[in-house]
C-alpha cells in the first residue's frame, strides 16, 4: 500500500474514533468501542497510537458522563496533567516542570511571556535537576551537554530565557 493512502488511512481512523470517543456515555459504550480497537482492528506502528489515545479519551468521557462527573475546564486541564504524568516516562517525579505549549497563543499578545520566561520555581528545579545529573554523569554524557550543565550551574539561564519575578 502507498504511503500516502496508508497515512490517508490512519487519519481517517483517527478522526473517527477521535468523534466516536467523544460520545462514550457509559462502561459499556467503553468496553464495546475498546473491543472495537482493540479485538477487531489490526493496527501499525502508528495506528495502535491513535487507538490507544482515543480510548483514553472515551474513557474520561465516560467517567465524566457518570452521575458524579460534569466536570469544568478546569478539572478536564487536571485530569489531562495527571494523565500525562502517569503515561510519559520521561517524568522523574511528580513535580517535575511540564508545560505544554500552544502555538496557536502566538496570535495574541498578552501571552508573550510564555515563549520568553520560566517561571522561579522551574529555573530552581532545572539547577537542581543538573546537580543530580552531574553527579550521574557518565562517559556517555557528551561534552556538550556538559559545558551546558556547567553553564547552568554558573548561574545562566539557558537559551535566552528569563526567570519571572513574582
Amino acid at each position: 500500500m502507498p504511503e500516502t493512502t496508508e497515512k490517508s488511512r490512519e487519519l481517517e481512523l483517527t478522526e473517527k474514533w477521535r468523534a466516536k470517543a467523544k460520545t462514550i456515555k457509559s462502561l459499556d459504550e467503553f468496553c464495546a468501542f475498546w473491543r472495537e480497537l482493540m479485538d477487531e482492528t489490526e493496527h501499525d506502528y502508528g495506528t495502535i497510537c491513535r487507538a490507544i489515545g482515543a480510548l483514553a479519551g472515551a474513557a474520561a468521557t465516560a467517567a465524566n458522563n457518570h452521575a458524579q462527573g460534569g466536570m469544568t475546564g478546569f478539572q478536564a486541564g487536571c485530569v489531562f496533567w495527571e494523565f500525562y504524568r502517569i503515561w510519559n516516562p520521561g517524568l522523574d517525579g511528580p513535580d517535575d516542570p511540564v508545560r505544554l505549549t500552544n502555538y496557536a497563543d502566538l496570535l495574541y499578545p498578552q501571552y508573550e511571556h510564555k515563549f520568553r520566561n520560566i517561571s522561579k520555581e522551574t529555573w530552581e528545579w532545572l539547577q537542581e535537576r543538573v546537580k543530580h545529573e552531574v553527579n550521574a554523569a557518565s562517559d556517555a554524557v557528551h561534552p556538550n551537554v556538559l559545558d551546558h550543565w556547567a553553564s547552568i550551574l554558573a548561574g545562566q539561564v539557558p537559551f535566552g530565557l528569563t526567570v519571572e519575578t513574582e
